[in-house]
């Protein structure tokens, strides 16, 4: 497993994981959905809504590792440095940095 001394040297890496266009894009979609759940459920005052944030986020994620990046999330062995590049990364698509 490789090692990263600090998030800097990890997205680079995480970037590289995320090269395929659909990828980004589901992840992108995935993280819109868990924005929408988390607001709704604050508004429905109702934490049941927190776990479908959960498997919304993470089954885009990983249609777009398993089919069409076709590599393991980089969650199973950095998942703190995973979940901080996954808003890093919807940062930077919403910035323009990174194409959608």
């Amino acid at each position: 497993m490789r090692r990263f001394a600090s998030f800097r040297e990890f997205y680079p890496f995480y970037l590289g994981e995320h090269a395929h266009p659909v990828s980004r894009r589901l992840h992108f979609i995935g993280s819109c959905g868990v924005l929408a759940l988390v607001g709704v459920a604050i508004w429905q005052r109702n934490p049941m809504w927190l776990w479908a944030a959960l498997v919304c986020g993470y089954a885009f994620a990983w249609v777009g590792h398993f089919f069409f990046e076709k590599n393991r999330p980089a969650t199973f062995k950095h998942p703190i440095y995973s979940f901080i590049g996954d808003w890093v990364m919807f940062k930077d698509i919403l910035t323009g940095r990174i194409r959608f």
